[in-house]
Order: C-alpha cells, then sequence, then structure tokens
C-alpha cells in the first residue's frame, strides 16, 4: 500500500489518497511492457513506400540494338535498372508492419505502466480539475504551481473532459486523456503522470475487478 498525497490546483496538500499497487499489478514485466510498446510503435507505422520495378514502368521489352558487333556494351530492353526511365533494381514495396497482441496482455501492461509510475514517485494527483471554460492559461497555471510546467506530462481523468482536453491542447508536450483510453505507451512516454483524486480510485477499482474476474 502506498499513500500519496493529494493536492489542489494551487499545488497545497489537500489529504492522502491509499493505493494498493499491487492490486493494479503485483509485477512489473519489462519485458511485456517492451513488447506492447513495440507492438504501438509498429502499429503507428505507415509503410507506404512504394518504387515500381523494371515490369511496371512504360517502355518495350525488345531488345535495343544487336548483341555483337555496335561497339556498344550488350542491352537488352529500355525498362532495365541502369538506364534512364527503367525500373528499380530492388523495387521498394508497400508493407504493413503492424502486429498485435492480445486484449488481455494490453490491459496488463497499462496497469504495470501505471504501477511502474506510482513506484518511481512520478504520479502526482490532484483533487479535480474543473474549468468554466476551456482557458489554456489555468492548465498552465496549475502545472506551474504542482512544479511540472517544462516536463512532458499526461493529464488523467476521470472521464472524457473537453474543456480539460481543450484548455490543455495548445501546451507542448501536455496530452490529456480518460482512465478509459489509457494505454502501456502513452503512459510511460511522459515524464509524469497528473491524475485526478476520482481517476486514480476509478482506474484502481477497475484494475481489481478485472483480476477478480481473470
Amino acid at each position: 500500500m502506498v499513500q500519496l498525497p493529494v493536492l489542489d490546483q494551487t499545488g497545497k496538500k489537500v489529504g492522502n489518497i491509499d493505493v494498493d499497487v499491487d492490486a493494479i499489478a503485483p509485477k512489473i514485466s519489462k519485458q511485456l511492457l517492451h513488447d506492447i510498446v513495440v507492438m504501438y510503435q509498429a502499429n503507428a507505422r505507415q509503410g507506404t513506400k512504394g518504387t515500381k520495378s523494371r515490369g511496371m514502368v512504360a517502355g518495350s521489352t525488345k531488345k535495343m540494338y544487336r548483341q555483337k558487333g555496335t561497339g556498344n556494351a550488350r542491352a537488352g530492353g529500355r525498362r532495365s535498372p541502369v538506364r534512364r526511365g527503367g525500373g528499380h533494381a530492388f523495387a521498394l514495396t508497400t508493407r504493413d508492419f503492424g502486429h498485435h497482441m492480445p486484449r488481455k496482455a494490453a490491459q496488463v501492461a497499462t496497469r504495470m505502466a501505471v504501477a511502474g509510475k506510482i513506484k518511481s514517485e512520478q504520479v502526482v494527483v490532484i483533487d479535480e480539475l474543473k474549468f468554466d471554460k476551456p482557458q489554456t492559461k489555468q492548465v498552465a497555471t496549475i502545472l506551474r504551481a504542482l512544479k511540472l510546467d517544462g516536463m512532458s506530462t499526461i493529464i488523467a481523468t476521470a472521464e472524457y473532459d473537453i474543456v480539460v482536453y481543450k484548455s490543455a491542447r495548445n501546451i507542448d508536450r501536455v496530452t490529456v486523456s480518460p482512465i478509459s483510453d489509457l494505454n502501456a505507451i502513452a503512459v510511460l512516454q511522459p515524464q509524469r503522470m497528473l491524475i485526478t483524486k476520482a481517476a486514480l480510485q476509478a482506474f484502481q477499482d477497475k484494475a481489481i475487478r478485472s483480476r477478480q474476474h481473470n
């Protein structure tokens, strides 16, 4: 059990929250986290590069001139890779780099990533994030008060909050995500994780239910 301080928007401590890290993830597998990150990065690759081979370019396949007696080097058709306008000798083709892992493995990896952040003291818990209207200045002020300004940070909320999203989307290296959309790479990449008290409690409860069902 880990006890994390709960801060308000000014950076003042207003309480504590007990987090059962072992209930979220009994162990942290670096191999699983590595495999999941590789999967997400591979799936993000487009693989749309492509060039034309000699069979795909326009041009006659007729031999350009006779084999001997001209004084020139031997030559085949005009589509040869050594000639201007010819096809590529080793043409690049469209490729799908993506691969998939079991859904449960991805869910376990997400819980491991969050547990790892907590153990590494890279999680900041805030009592709530509520704004009357989208305003980037408010989020920037909060990050400064929590000593997170200049750090890459993911802001995790209990539910999708369009006001918080619009308020933070223009801040460099800051992303916003509801806990339902969290994945391992989104948690591991930023230096810090700012999570609301309600979101952390909901994530912990969801992790416990998931382990019980499995």
